[in-house]
Parts: structure tokens; sequence; C-alpha cells
């Protein structure tokens, strides 16, 4: 998270929160009188509204909602859901229709008063975008959202110093001096007042800036002939960020002649901005429904605000709504900035709908597109991986490793992930070969002394040392059952089946549904005289094995016990 993002989040959640989230209704629900639909529907479509909204399925709790609205239409709790789904969905029209009726209602809902002014100012109702403005609360979100508003309807007239002076609370507001010195920066280019510009840009930039900071300063300073701090800042991004990439088309910009195209280039598009930026910050806070309800007003505004259509992308993508979020993604597809990031985020929504052969196509075409780069190659590893593709998985790591070059300790993971997948096809040697090296590079993490000791134990190699590793792996993540499970099984194979019981059974408390932990306790337990329970275990193990060579071993051993240990010894 970016330094401009950290200022956001002294500010308490509950209050930037406050009257935009759709919480329970108070209201018992409608009545389930007669309807047009036939006795009871009212009721029947409130409810499953509300399971609907539960399930965090907006789209069908929005429908069912309206139908409840629709027997019911002087309902406010209703009419207040029913708004806030239309607006979440991106149904502008429908959201602005019920915003206005909610103005009838008791009290001055917020996020309808912004949407409305919003739409009056994309209308040029100027005089009906303040009347709007002017009911915004001082109090909860409305201590930022309220001056930002005000503000650019000041410069939506040409009035620059009046916007600053209703900007102003936010000058004093902790946790908000970059979001005041951004919008006044932005107020004062507009109207051409570049040196009080400069100096509230220079502000903002005083430590590590987001994105669309170093994107809104940096074409401020080439448009007004300061080349040189405009390539410190998009370098010192690069040099911060793990994406420089984003950076790329402005600096190759900067050998051609300055444009004098501005990202905010009017009143309209500042608002968009003020309330995206307050969006993104709630995002930062996990707070995404009322992000969610922001990014939607933002692109009724302005509907190119790229960075409002990968946020929106990547909300709708964390509720599993995978179709929204393909929709937002692709948007973006040709955006000279972000169509790497949508292209690789695409790829992630669609293996999470289980298309991975399209994921599979979108992310060799990026790994063949920059071939410096390593982010779309490993993924496309993750995929074949999580597919149980193995074998095609560990070219795609190798070609990663091979693009790195010698690798760092930040490059364990890949190495460790390529050793699953030899492992997985019988190729042990190489696997034991990348986890040793991943160690020399991360020599205390767990998951790699867990992986290779365990991987000796099973082996019957090395024992003492793989004890050991395991050993520190348990003492590093105690609550891990499988690393657990991993020093249970140490201590069977090394023949101490007391021991090994007491892990074990700490292992199934940690992770009781795991077939292959349940398998390993029902083993030890015969080992150490316990029938019954051994046989409970590994009927517990039989029921959640999904590999039909582990059942065969399980039932073999419900049918006959496991061999005497000298006849074990011999095998």
């Amino acid at each position: 998270m970016t330094s401009f993002r950290r200022r956001l989040l002294p500010v308490s959640l509950a209050v930037l929160m406050a009257g935009t989230v759709l919480a329970p209704a108070h209201a018992a629900g409608p009545g389930a009188g007669p309807t047009a639909d036939g006795a009871g529907s009212a009721t029947g479509s409130y409810l499953a509204g509300r399971y609907a909204q539960h399930q965090d399925d907006w789209t069908a709790a929005a429908r069912f909602t309206a139908q409840a609205l629709a027997a019911d239409p002087d309902d406010p709790a209703l009419l207040r859901r029913s708004f806030l789904l239309r607006l979440g969905e991106g149904r502008i029209d429908t959201a602005i229709e019920y915003a206005g009726r909610l103005l009838d209602e008791q009290g001055e809902p917020q996020m309808a008063l912004t949407l409305l002014a919003a739409d009056a100012l994309a209308k040029g109702k100027l005089d009906e975008a303040d009347s709007y403005a002017a009911r915004l609360p001082a109090d909860g979100l409305g201590r930022f959202l309220t001056p930002l508003t005000r503000a650019w309807l000041a410069a939506a007239r040409g009035r620059t110093d009046e916007a600053l002076t209703a900007l102003e609370p936010l000058s004093t507001a902790k946790g908000f001096e970059a979001l005041y010195n951004l919008h006044a920066a932005l107020i004062l280019d507009l109207a051409g007042r570049n040196d009080e510009a400069a100096a509230r840009y220079a502000k903002v930039t005083e430590t590590d800036a987001p994105l669309r900071v170093v994107q809104i300063v940096g074409n401020f300073m080439t448009r007004t002939g300061r080349k040189d701090e405009a390539r410190k800042l998009y370098e010192a991004f690069q040099g911060t960020n793990a994406d420089g990439l984003l950076v790329e088309p402005a600096l190759a910009a900067m050998a051609n002649a300055p444009s004098d195209v501005r990202p905010v280039p009017d009143a309209r598009s500042g608002l968009a901005e003020a309330l995206f930026d307050l969006g993104s910050a709630l995002h930062h806070e996990n707070a995404d429904e009322p992000a969610l309800l922001f990014g939607r007003i933002a692109l009724h505004l302005r509907d190119d605000l790229a960075l409002a259509h990968l946020m929106i992308g990547d909300i709708t993508a964390s509720r599993d709504h995978h179709e929204e979020a393909l929709d937002a993604y692709r948007r973006l597809e040709k955006d000279p900035l972000l169509d790497w990031t949508a292209r690789m985020r695409e790829a992630d929504s669609l293996a999470r709908m289980e298309r991975n052969d399209e994921a599979i196509a979108i992310l060799k075409g990026l790994a063949a597109e920059r071939p410096e780069r390593t982010d779309a190659i490993t993924r496309l590893g993750d995929i074949y991986r999580y597919a149980k593709r193995y074998a095609e998985a560990i070219p795609a790591y190798t070609t990663a490793l091979e693009r790195i070059g010698p690798p760092q300790e930040r490059h364990w993971p890949l190495l460790y992930a390529r050793a699953m997948c030899y492992e997985k096809t019988k190729q042990w040697s190489q696997a034991e070969a990348d986890l040793q090296t991943a160690l020399t590079l991360r020599p205390d993490e767990p998951s790699l002394l867990n992986f290779l000791g365990y991987g000796w134990i099973d082996r019957g190699e090395h024992l003492d040392k793989a004890r050991a590793m395991v050993e520190r792996a348990v003492e590093l993540r105690p609550r891990d059952g499988y690393i657990v499970d991993s020093l249970g099984w140490a201590l069977y194979t090394l023949g101490d089946y007391e021991a090994a019981v007491s892990k074990l059974e700490r292992a199934v408390e940690l992770k009781p549904g795991d077939p292959t932990i349940n398998d390993h306790l029902g083993d030890a337990y015969w080992r150490a005289g316990r029938r019954n329970e051994a046989r409970f275990q590994w009927m517990r193990a039989l029921r959640s094995a999904d590999d039909d060579t582990d059942k065969v071993t399980i039932q073999d051993k419900l049918d006959k016990g496991l061999p005497d240990r000298k006849a074990a010894a011999k095998q």
C-alpha cells in the first residue's frame, strides 16, 4: 500500500462507512397482504432479497428487492436498499430514479445526494447540483465528501478561490492532508495558476505516491517545462513499485513534444477523481461496498477513468462475481498503462471460474509479449499446478527462473513451486535440488524445511537431519497441521510410536479432515497396539481420500491391519 493511501487510513472505518453500506433493514419488511403476484409474494421477494444479499449476490438481491418495493413502494427501508443495490450494480438510471424518491423521505441520504449532484453536474445543471450539494451532511463521511463536492462545483463555475475555500476543511482533517493538497493543486492547475499548483503538487509527492498521483503530477511537470523533475518522479516510482511498467508510456512520451492534455481537464472529471479517491481509500481498508458505490458514481461522471474500472473489477472479483470482473477488466485491454495488469487479472478470474484454457492462452500471450518479465509465466505455472497439470507447470517455472538469472531470497517460492511439481511427477532428485537451493536463500522457511525433511523421512533418507529440520519447522509454525504431521511421521519412521501418536493426534486436531494425517495416525495407533482407534482413523481417511491408490491401500489396512514389524522391515 502506498503512503498516499496510508495517509487516509487513520480515519475510523465506521465513520467513513456511515450511511453508505447495505446494513440489514430495520423494518420488518413489506406486508404479506395480497399483491398482483399473489398473497405473500412481497414478503417472499423481501426474504429472497435479504438471502441473496447475505450471499453477496447483488444482482439477485436487487431483483428481489425491486419486486418487494413494487408491492410496497412507500417502504423507506426497501427504497434505500433498492437504491444502493442498483447503484452497486451500475444501473445508474434506475439508481437516479430511486435517489430522487429517497429525498422525499425523512433524512438526507448522502449517497443519493452525491449521485444526484454528480448527475446534475454531468448534465450542466449547476444550480441543481449546488442545491443537492448544499444538503450534504457535514459529519460522518460528509466531513470529506462535502468539501470535495462543493469545491468542484465551484470550480465548474470558474470560481477558483471559492473552490479552494470550500476545500479548506480537508486541510485540517487528520489523514486527509494529501487528498486536500492533490485537489487544491488540480483546481489551481485547471485555473492556470501554475506556481501555486506546483507547490501543492510538491506536497503530495514528498513521499512515495500512488500511480494516479504520479500520472497527474508527472503530466503537470511535463506540460509546464519541468521534464527533468517529471523523469525523476517516474523513475522514483519505478524504483519503489513492483510494476514499473505502469509509467513506461509516460517515460517514452517524454521524447516527444509536451502534450497540453490534462488528466483532469474539467470540473466534471475533477469530481470523478475525488469520488474515485475516496472509493480507493475505502477499498484499501476492505470497505468494498461504499468503495463500489463511489466507483460507480465516478464512472457515471467519467467513463474513461481507467483505475475506477480496475477497482470495480477487483471488488467484484473478490466477491466471486467473475463475469462482472471480466467486463471491467476487458474495458482496459487497450489502455496504454493498465492493459497488462487488466489482462493478468482477467486470467485470474478465468482460472477461478475453471476456464483454465482461456486463462492459459492469455498468459502465454503475455509471456511471449514481454520476455523480460516473469509475472505472466509464473502465473501460468501456477494455473497448471492448481489444475494438477504438473508436467506442464515445470517448463513454465523453469522459464521464469531462467529469466530471473541468479535467484535471490524473494524467489524461493518459485523454486518451492517447481519442487512440488517435480515431486508430483516422481522426479525427486530434481525436487530435492530445488528445495536445497531454496533453503540456501531462506534457511528458516518452515515450508521448505517441512517439504525437504518430510521427503527424506518418507524415503528413509537422512533421518536424523530430516527430523531436526521438521522439528525446526514445527518450532517456527506450531499450529500448522501439515508440519506437525511431518514431525509425527518422522517419529513413526524412527520407531518412536508413542511420541508419534502424540504429535499425530495434535496434527489431526489442527487438520481434522485431512486423509493423509488421519491415515498416519491410524498407522501410529496400530503400531502402539491401539487397534480399534487405528481402524477408526483409517475409516476417516478412506471417507475423505480422493486418490484411488490411497483408497485401495487404506482399505487393505482396514481388512488386514499392518504387517508385523519384522515383515514391515523386510518390505
